[in-house]
């Protein structure tokens, strides 16, 4: 990671970039802007940059850094993948000194199983005890 760093400083977040990914992706597609900005606002993110401060990578916890974290939002830009910055930041985030000692941590993925594996998360053993309110079309509404 030597020509990568990881930040948490919101100041350096660039909204573009994480609006350009997210607004595309398969669980927060057509996000607006100024939703996604609020929910930055109110969260602890975390951005990949190169060494040239371009943000490359990025992923959110909506936590009360306390007793419960829910991980949201990580992607790296395709042209950035496969070169361990999903690992860097996934092992910024589970060692970040707000985020230890929780009683619970959470997140939800199709695809990505095999990389949160490898940072302790597990299937949840009892599905049936989690509920939610669902609006997967609340941004094209």
């Amino acid at each position: 990671m030597r020509r990568y760093r990881i930040s948490t400083e919101l100041s350096e977040m660039d909204i573009d970039v994480i609006h350009a990914f997210i607004s595309k992706s398969y669980w927060a597609k057509d996000i607006p802007k100024p939703v996604l900005q609020k929910a930055l606002a109110h969260s602890l993110c975390f951005g990949v940059f190169t060494s040239g401060n371009q943000q490359v990578g990025f992923g959110r916890l909506i936590t009360d850094r306390a007793t419960y974290a829910y991980l949201a939002d990580v992607f790296i830009v395709d042209e950035y993948r496969g070169l361990g910055l999903s690992k860097a930041l996934m092992t910024n985030i589970v060692s970040h000194p707000d985020l230890q000692g929780l009683r619970r941590m959470v997140l939800s993925t199709r695809d990505a199983h095999g990389l949160y594996e490898q940072f302790g998360f597990t299937q949840v053993p009892n599905p049936e005890a989690l509920m939610q309110v669902w609006k997967p079309n609340v941004y094209q509404e």
